[in-house]
């Protein structure tokens, strides 16, 4: 049957327990190292902004830890890993349930299943709280850490062209004609793409076509002269509200349902999507990575304490844990550029290292 892959009831909670207890230790040490060092780099920009003061800087810390811990759980599987089956090794309890007729697998099958419910809890995590966090600190990096206005079609940091010319907008929000740009940079280009001409405006609306800037500031780059113009200018009459609309989807800021959406209209749209599409099928194998861990961690956890390796094979399971996070970024950098299909730039480390982490525990223990 296949319960009786695992080792007996008291022996199964004790091993998952243990572990479960670790990882929570090891994740806990690193958010708050990593927060910490987090809030002295940007608590200077927080601060700079006339008003904030500690409310938004623990509103900061509000929003930040949560990526942080969707960011850093998967490392602190494998580390809770190599110290959970070290010491187990180092105080002969793995010589112990040897010696009682378990396998390497049997021995491992509570920590798997841990890590199970460790990925099941890491992909709900990052439906419901992470997207959220994510999208609210974008929107409030964009306006500096200044009022962010309460809509929910806000949109942060967007690049849109029209023919050569550029427009930046710092947030967007509103809904077809009542579309509203602020903290817009216009870029006029010649032929060549040399710049000759810049505008920057508080704010932007629609004026059907283009986009009307208020207050702006024109600046032409031959005469290198900077003057602040009398009346609204229209730029950009090439830049559709139905660009506006597609031009930038988040993927970290969309739950699953959400980014499906946002795909299908972007390839309805004619747009490139394989980055969107990679990323998609990224949030399932990405949770899911945290099952990999105690296999590719247990080499730390097997063979003689005594015989003075024991060192040496924690280092080998961290080399393997932290090469599956490299191989796994570089896939979907890759699948990103085209390089490789979607499915095979998400998927293919978590296949290949399972493979790897199979035949080392099979070669060694097995």
């Amino acid at each position: 049957m296949l319960l009786d892959f695992f080792p007996s009831r008291t022996l199964t909670w004790y091993l998952g327990k243990t572990f479960m207890v670790r990882i929570l230790a090891v994740l806990v040490m690193l958010v708050l190292v990593l927060m910490m060092l987090d809030l002295l780099g940007n608590s200077g920009d927080i601060l700079a902004y006339p008003g904030n003061g500690e409310p938004e800087l623990l509103r900061y810390v509000s929003l930040r830890v949560p990526q942080l811990v969707a960011r850093f759980l998967p490392y602190s599987v494998l580390l809770a890993t190599i110290v959970t089956l070290a010491t187990f090794n180092q105080n002969s309890e793995v010589v112990a349930m040897k010696a009682a007729g378990l396998s390497a697998h049997q021995i491992l099958a509570p920590l798997l299943l841990a890590a199970l419910l460790v990925a099941a809890f890491s992909f709900a995590f990052n439906e419901r709280i992470v997207t959220r966090a994510s999208a609210a600190i974008k929107a409030w990096e964009a306006v500096e850490y200044g009022p962010v206005p309460d809509d929910p079609t806000l949109r942060a940091n967007v690049y849109l062209n029209d023919g050569n010319d550029v427009m930046l907008a710092a947030t967007v929000s509103g809904n077809g004609s009542r579309t509203v740009l602020r903290g817009v940079t216009f870029y006029e280009r010649d032929g060549a793409g040399m710049i000759v001409r810049q505008l920057r405006a508080p704010i932007a609306r629609w004026a059907g076509p283009g986009w009307r800037l208020e207050q702006a500031v024109q600046f032409d780059v031959d005469s290198a002269d900077a003057r602040r113009l009398a009346r609204p200018l229209v730029v950009g009459r090439g830049i559709t509200l139905g660009q506006l609309v597609l031009r930038k989807v988040d993927a970290d800021a969309e739950p699953v349902g959400q980014l499906s959406d946002s795909i299908a209209a972007l390839d309805a749209a004619g747009r490139r999507t394989a980055e969107l599409k990679g990323k998609w099928w990224h949030k399932f194998s990405g949770p899911l990575s945290a099952v990999l861990m105690p296999l590719l961690g247990a080499v730390a956890g097997f063979g003689l304490a005594r015989s003075g390796h024991l060192l040496a094979r924690a280092v080998i399971g961290m080399a393997l844990g932290f090469a599956f996070f490299v191989v796994d970024n570089a896939a979907l950098a890759m699948g990103g550029f085209g390089g490789y299909p979607p499915l095979l730039a998400a998927w293919a480390p978590f296949v290949l290292f399972f493979l790897v982490g199979e035949t080392v525990l099979i070669r060694t223990e097995e």
